[in-house]
């Protein structure tokens, strides 16, 4: 189900790791867990099922805990998505916004079989008062299909800046749809120069030949970075290869300072990589603005075929778009080959 990704643990064992003298190493056959990618507000089926109905929750802030307290009640008048077995299986998501990757997602229960769940949960953030206040909160519901493509049936969101945090009330509010530039991702957050490379396993003469296939990423240079702050940005990109977020698939790149078009000529190389891998991983790569206490999402991209499924699982990391889709494709063709391409951020 591909908004509980996060939250499992998958085991591979079909190869041994193949350690490799002078290379970041990603062993695709490991113990790994997706938790800590950038996993998206928006991930599932936009199109098939027009939001309607209203939420009823309320607000609080905990002064003594520190917390922030969503208290979900319940909806009404849902949509229906599967009309043929009458069927909606409803949940409620939250999300901070901007930076949804540091606080991440809060979730009720699923309540099966109703377009009127009633659920009476309380959803909870660690968080200071005055960092809460420039936040945003991001309520939208969902239909939960066992086979990963879940369906958004609306969504609210709140300026915090702005809240009356006198009312504790539960009140109600119309679920809205998504508009069409956040579910298309047009949302300009700047757009990365990077080239790939596959090499596969036995395919090169000398001693440089790989014993296992070797994935190597150029990052060159981003172009248009969001400025969150007045003196700048202070970027740096991250990656990883899911479905491994284990520390030895972590990789960054140094931090470039004051300049919203950073200059990286970074080189990453990932071994351990058999081709028929190259189907089920993903490579992502995203930017961060640095600051002392904490890094903030500027955005990113995911390399892979797209296909939501992972080693025969469903995940919701597998959402490349028709471009990132198309540039990994290539490389897969193209063995031993770098292939440049220009690729706009996300927000994942």
């Amino acid at each position: 189900e591909s908004d509980t990704a996060s939250e499992i643990s998958f085991q591979f064992s079909k190869h041994k790791k193949t350690p490799s003298i002078g290379s970041h190493s990603s062993d695709m056959a490991s113990v790994s867990s997706v938790s800590g990618s950038v996993l998206s507000v928006y991930s599932g089926d936009f199109g098939s099922v027009d939001a309607q109905g209203t939420v009823e929750f309320a607000l609080d802030y905990d002064e003594k805990n520190r917390e922030f307290q969503v208290h979900v009640s319940q909806c009404k008048d849902l949509a229906v998505v599967d009309e043929k077995k009458d069927r909606t299986d409803p949940y409620v998501k939250t999300y901070l916004l901007p930076d949804k990757a540091r606080m991440g997602k809060r979730k009720t229960s699923v309540k099966k079989r109703t377009v009127n769940p009633i659920y009476n949960e309380v959803l909870r953030y660690k968080i200071e008062k005055m960092v809460l206040l420039i936040q945003k909160l991001n309520l939208s519901v969902w239909h939960n299909d066992p086979l990963g493509r879940n369906s958004f049936l609306g969504e609210i969101e709140l300026d915090l800046a702005s809240w009356d945090w006198s009312n504790r009330k539960l009140n109600w509010y119309p679920l809205k749809p998504r508009s069409l530039s956040a579910v298309n991702g047009v949302d300009h957050r700047g757009v990365m120069n990077l080239s790939i490379k596959y090499v596969p396993p036995g395919s090169l003469a000398g001693p440089k030949n790989p014993p296992s296939g070797e994935v190597h990423i150029w990052v060159k240079d981003v172009k248009d970075l969001l400025q969150l702050r007045p003196s700048g940005v202070d970027s740096f990109v991250k990656c990883y290869v899911l479905p491994d977020t284990s520390k030895k698939s972590y990789q960054k790149t140094r931090i470039v300072k004051r300049d919203t078009n950073p200059v990286f000529n970074h080189t990453i190389v990932y071994d351990g990589f058999h081709t028929e891998d190259l189907k089920d991983a993903c490579v992502e790569l995203t930017m961060w603005d640095h600051e002392k206490l904490t890094n903030h999402f500027l955005g990113g991209i995911r390399l892979g075929l797209g296909t939501g499924l992972s080693y025969g699982i469903p995940v919701d990391w597998m959402d490349s778009t028709q471009e990132e889709v198309a540039f990994w494709q290539e490389m897969m063709s193209a063995t031993n080959e770098w292939i440049e391409g220009l690729l706009p951020l996300r927000s994942l």
